[in-house]
């Protein structure tokens, strides 16, 4: 049977009618963007040559500023740096062995009397970080910007069914068309949108190593007050890597006030969004609208514009 859209109706198609085929499509569109951003953060639980060392660690907490300042950490803590009192870095003795690039790097740019909060800057520097960054993407621990791109791909999609339900929803007051229950689906279905943008940096393999290095490094916490001295220039970079640059302060609060850095303490992984997938239940947000799939309760007009 033929029905007939009333003449009145906006765009010609019933309010109660379009209302439930937009629910049903803004559903299966979160549901899939939902399940392609889990699986695109879960990483890999596949080891890549060996555990992590303190600087990758620390791109995994608190990103490539809190590298260099584990980094920082590290060559205190052997003697190799120290500042001036203008406040830029110097060498303080020879080179130690078993420096990793950024050590390398940062060691040059305190020979060349750079300050800390410059160091990002340096080119030898910003390549270091860069092959660090480059080893946690290929160990599925950070995500790549390709990656990022694909994991809002189904998130666009959910965003253009917004827009497609914001013009319907000024359609439907310009036609004089009731359109409370919309209004409704579109506040669940923008929750939705704002909350699937957002991606970590980092993914749950990530999250899950720095978890387990804090188990097993719960000693370096500034609020155990560790002896640094007692753990060498590895501990005061694991430290740092792990619970910020709190730990600086702890190691070496003069070096630290001279170096021009911020005290942080960080508990959680570097992330540029919200982590995990929590903020995947803002899928389920746009379903608060079904209460009025059944089109009858809407009124003769229709409530969907």
């Amino acid at each position: 049977m033929i029905v007939n859209a009333a003449s009145g109706d906006t765009w010609g198609i019933p309010g109660p009618t379009f209302l439930r085929f937009y629910l049903v499509a803004t559903a299966v569109v979160a549901a899939l963007a939902v399940l392609y951003r889990i699986r695109l953060l879960a990483g890999s639980n596949t080891a890549v040559a060996g555990p992590l060392g303190a600087q990758q660690l620390a791109y995994l907490n608190g990103g490539p500023a809190l590298a260099v300042h584990a980094a920082l950490g590290g060559l205190r803590g052997s003697g190799a740096i120290g500042v001036g009192p203008d406040r830029r870095l110097l060498t303080t003795g020879p080179t130690p062995t078993g420096l990793t690039p950024l050590d390398q790097a940062i060691h040059w740019a305190a020979h060349q009397r750079s300050r800390a909060r410059d160091l990002n800057q340096e080119r030898r520097v910003r390549d270091a970080l860069d092959q660090l960054r480059t080893d946690l993407e290929q160990r599925g621990m950070l995500l790549s910007q390709a990656q990022r791109v694909a994991v809002r791909r189904w998130t666009r999609v959910l965003a253009a069914l917004l827009t497609l339900g914001v013009v319907r929803l000024f359609a439907g007051l310009t036609n004089g068309r009731p359109v409370g229950y919309l209004l409704l689906t579109l506040f669940g279905v923008l929750a939705a949108v704002l909350l699937l943008w957002r991606v970590p940096q980092t993914t749950r393999a990530g999250r899950a190593a720095l978890r387990d290095q804090r188990r097993q490094h719960a000693h370096l916490s500034p609020g155990s007050s560790p002896a640094y001295a007692t753990y060498g220039a590895a501990g005061a970079a694991m430290g740092v890597a792990l619970y910020g640059t709190a730990s600086l302060w702890a190691l070496d609060p003069g070096f630290a006030e001279q170096a021009e850095v911020q005290r942080q303490a960080l508990g959680g992984g570097w992330s540029s969004g919200s982590s995990g997938t929590t903020s995947s239940g803002g899928g389920s947000s746009c379903g608060g609208g079904s209460s009025c799939g059944g089109g009858g309760g809407c009124g003769g007009g229709g409530c969907g514009g």
